[in-house]
């Protein structure tokens, strides 16, 4: 039989298996010793006898961490943890890890070593379970974010990295040499999904990098992010894209709780809660009004802190039950320039933020499609017409009404597992002052 993983075992008891993985931890009792392995999907404790006195030798000697084959009979054993061990008949080590490892990988809690330490050993320190656990259920949500697309008419698309011209006003750019002239890292994929409804694609989503030369240190910031987002043709306007959106939020959610739900609970201690349709919606108007009688105060008359988000957020679950709201009518001051205005105040934009317990998670709009309407908009913000001519193209052969969004799934992350920095569901963090590992 070839190597097993370790939670496989139970359909074997009896048997002889073979499996592989980390030294979790080594006991030493003199004439038997104990290793906890561990694998992906879980750990197991190998017992090693006087039978086998070489292998103890062996085993004594073993560090922490290091890499293991591990050939024995698996049996139930009530001392043992999760009621099974192996008795090991051969043990052939792999990768002898050095003992002085840079950071705790059992042990100490997470509080006790600084993040930028473990950020220095990003690769030990996502060996804990409870870091593992956070890019399984990132696999599960990106799937479940393109089974909901997928099954409901979007086309992929991956549109470039490289542009001649800022994808987003207002937001700082990368700016790399690219062979006789200059070129920007995508801010977001924008321009090339609204290219994709003016080609009739009618619904595409996207996967992929995102760069913002954002100078920021808070928690929430980073420079290069992973983005999920979508478009949308023939809308009536922002609402339908809204409701779009609850709908994917509602499913992804709903797949995460069913293959996750009890070990986010045990790691991380948050119930996660599948959000009800429809989402709680205000308007910045009404939003402004609800924190001023909370006595909040506001930095921005057009746009709300991350201090007001919180505060937004407590009062709609207080009042709805409900963790998400989102934010809709943002001012023309606040917003780029391909933002629909609304007909009844042409001060307002077609757009909407959604905040989870008090993070933004989403931007969104229905975009202006009409030509001229859309080249009066560019002007107004200051805009040459000349450095956006092949975005303002898409709109002169005809485009249709459409709409969307960008998600960002890291910060879905941090509020499914309730962490308050970005950093600890990153794979590998990139910010101002961090370009390694």
């Amino acid at each position: 039989m070839g190597r097993i993983h370790i939670k496989d075992i139970r359909g074997h008891i009896g048997q002889e298996v073979t499996l592989a993985g980390f030294v979790h931890t080594v006991r030493n009792q003199g004439n038997i010793v104990f290793l906890m392995l561990y694998d992906i999907s879980g750990s197991v404790q190998v017992v090693i006898t006087k039978d086998y006195l070489s292998i103890i030798k062996t085993a004594k000697n073993l560090s922490e961490e290091s890499v293991v084959q591990v050939t024995g009979i698996a049996k139930t054993e009530a001392q043992s943890p999760g009621g099974i061990e192996i008795a090991c008949r051969t043990l052939t080590i792999l990768s002898a890890a050095d003992p002085n490892t840079p950071i705790p990988v059992i042990g100490k809690q997470e509080s006790e070593v600084e993040l930028d330490k473990r950020l220095d050993w990003r690769w030990l320190d996502l060996r804990k379970p409870k870091n593992t656990l956070i890019f399984k259920v990132w696999t599960i949500m990106e799937q479940a974010f393109r089974e909901y697309w997928i099954q409901n008419g979007y086309i992929e698309i991956h549109s470039p990295k490289f542009m001649s011209t800022p994808s987003e006003t207002g937001a700082e750019l990368f700016e790399v040499k690219y062979f006789d002239r200059k070129a920007y890292l995508a801010q977001s994929p924008q321009f090339y999904k609204q290219m994709a409804m003016a080609a009739g694609f009618e619904k595409v989503f996207e996967v992929g990098p995102v760069f913002r030369a954002n100078p920021s240190f808070t928690s929430r910031h980073d420079t290069e992010f992973t983005g999920y987002d979508a478009e949308i043709s023939f809308i009536e306007s922002h609402q339908d894209v809204m409701t779009e959106e609850q709908n994917v939020i509602q499913y992804v959610l709903q797949k995460i709780k069913e293959k996750f739900g009890k070990e986010i609970s045990m790691f991380y201690g948050r119930d996660l809660i599948v959000p009800s349709i429809p989402f709680p919606r205000v308007t910045m108007k009404q939003a402004k009004g609800i924190l001023a009688k909370l006595n909040v105060p506001g930095e921005k008359d057009g746009d709300l802190s991350p201090g007001e988000e919180r505060k937004l957020c407590e009062y709609i679950y207080e009042k709805q039950g409900h963790e998400f709201v989102f934010v809709t009518e943002y001012p023309v001051s606040a917003r780029p320039f391909y933002h629909m205005r609304t007909e009844k105040d042409p001060t307002l934009t077609k757009s909407f933020d959604l905040l989870w317990n008090g993070l933004e998670i989403t931007t969104g709009a229905q975009r202006e499609h009409r030509y001229d309407i859309l080249t009066l908009q560019a002007k107004e913000k200051g805009i040459s017409l000349e450095s956006i001519k092949f975005y303002l193209n898409f709109f002169k052969y005809g485009c249709p009404p459409h709409g969307g969004m960008g998600i960002g799934p890291s910060r879905m992350l941090m509020k499914i597992f309730n962490v308050s920095n970005v950093r600890e569901v990153t794979y590998l963090y990139r910010g101002v002052k961090r370009l390694d590992p």
